[in-house]
């Protein structure tokens, strides 16, 4: 971390933006390190922005996700990393298989959505043999 960078309530688009930038920065960071600190520390304030300023769009569960997953830059392999099956991701964001309890916590937290918001149904598409 810059040792003139402090953190502060996000008050301002500004602030909001440099927080993102940053957290893009370092979201690799390793556990432990002043980084991940940094970077906990930017999740929690982006987050409780995100709540206070932001009305999520009413959209399914997925477009959701996909809408976020823009705003953050991040790529379909992206979520594989965090959730650990790329196989099952590209099913989830092509409606071939629902959210998993443990795909709705990791995704709420990496992308910062109230996991209200992903628990919502939504129809999948079903290919008949």
């Amino acid at each position: 971390m810059d040792l003139q960078t402090q953190w502060y309530l996000i008050e301002s688009e500004h602030d909001y933006h440099q927080a993102i930038n940053r957290y893009q920065a370092i979201k690799h960071a390793k556990k432990g390190s002043e980084d991940h600190k940094e970077k906990l520390l930017l999740a929690h304030l982006i987050s409780e922005h995100d709540k206070a300023h932001s009305t999520l769009p009413e959209v399914d569960p997925i477009e959701l996700i996909k809408i976020r997953m823009k705003e953050f830059g991040y790529k379909p392999s992206d979520l594989a990393e965090i959730y650990g099956d790329k196989g099952t991701v590209s099913k989830v964001l092509n409606y071939k298989q629902a959210l998993s309890l443990t795909m709705i916590r990791k995704f709420s937290e990496l992308l910062k959505i109230p996991s209200e918001a992903l628990i919502k149904e939504y129809d999948l598409k079903i290919q008949k043999a």
